[in-house]
């Protein structure tokens, strides 16, 4: 049987009054995460640890305005400590329609990332740019591209989106990316001074091999799970997928969420989340349609003592196992 007990405090001399800060929420005793599985002994967290961010917004069809927020919130994770901070997709631009998205779409060397850039470098951190609207192979198509600079302003990795977001929601509108958005082919990681980062975008939330494939042969210890969730959708399965893609692969995830109504045709679901690798969610917005950061400290050392102690990695079987199995 497995327990868990979590003591977990930020220091808050250096976050300003204007930054949530959820996990004073419950109390201020906390003060140092450690978990404990029956039988197995106990591992605290060490004091390495490295403090991150998670940004939530309402973008809208003005991109100077969507990037003015941006810049806002960046220099408040930058002076609440924080060395990565994570912005939900399509924090550029949301349009009104499809075309909208397209019509805007540049490279990655245009003038619209060169500006995350510069603000990354200014700022001296990491940014996580989920959902970046790149230029596609042809006119009438985008990628929706997850971008990773560094504090120098470099980027450094980039994750073009898999799976696409095709659905009639239940009570809502009927979705259809790919009308107007290329796939992505391949799986990434990067290296990074918070830790190894697993990419994806969203609606990949829902497509649990994506997750596995980054921890297990990728190697990602945190995944970053920038979305638009519609309202509908995320009321109903957004922190339930969220931590059980933390549970599963044992990695922390960061989940930067869009949030309220951006025009009279769409409404995202706010809910900004950093989860831990047991599950527990140890950083959360508290008003989900407000625009804001949250901020905690992460540690490595409980991504190594969770693993450690219930060994998946070294119980599961691996994909070539299923494909010979008897059903």
């Amino acid at each position: 049987m497995c327990s868990v007990n979590e003591i977990i405090k930020i220091n808050t001399t250096k976050i300003p009054s204007s930054i949530h800060r959820p996990l004073l929420l419950a109390s201020r005793q906390r003060h140092r995460l450690r978990v404990s599985i029956s039988g197995a002994g106990e591992s605290t967290m060490s004091t390495n640890s490295v403090r991150v961010a998670a940004a939530q917004m309402t973008s809208i069809t003005d991109l100077a305005s969507n990037f003015a927020t941006c810049s806002r919130l960046v220099k408040e994770a930058a002076s609440a400590g924080a060395k990565l901070l994570c912005f939900p997709e399509a924090f550029s631009f949301v349009g009104t329609k499809d075309g909208d998205s397209v019509r805007i779409a540049q490279p990655l060397d245009g003038p619209i990332m060169d500006q995350y850039c510069s603000l990354a470098r200014e700022s001296s951190i990491w940014l996580s740019l989920g959902g970046f609207q790149e230029k596609g192979s042809d006119p009438q198509h985008l990628f929706n591209t997850h971008v990773i600079v560094d504090d120098a302003g470099k980027i450094q990795s980039t994750y073009r989106k898999i799976h696409l977001f095709d659905v009639d929601v239940p009570g809502g509108r009927v979705y259809k990316e790919s009308s107007f958005t290329e796939e992505g082919k391949d799986v990434v990681a990067v290296d990074s001074p918070i830790g190894r980062l697993g990419l994806s975008v969203c609606y990949d939330l829902r497509f649990p091999e994506i997750y596995q494939l980054l921890r297990f042969q990728h190697g990602a210890q945190i995944l970053l799970v920038p979305a638009a969730f519609t309202k509908v959708t995320g009321e109903a399965h957004w922190e339930i997928l969220l931590r059980a893609r933390a549970i599963e692969n044992q990695c922390y995830v960061i989940a930067a969420a869009q949030a309220g109504t951006h025009n009279d045709k769409r409404e995202s679901y706010g809910d900004t989340l950093i989860i831990d690798p047991w599950g527990t969610i140890v950083s959360r917005l508290p008003d989900r349609l407000s625009t804001g950061i949250v901020v905690a400290d992460i540690d490595l050392s409980l991504v190594d003592s969770v693993r450690e102690k219930m060994p998946i990695a070294k119980q599961r079987k691996p994909f070539d196992f299923w494909k010979a199995a008897s059903l």
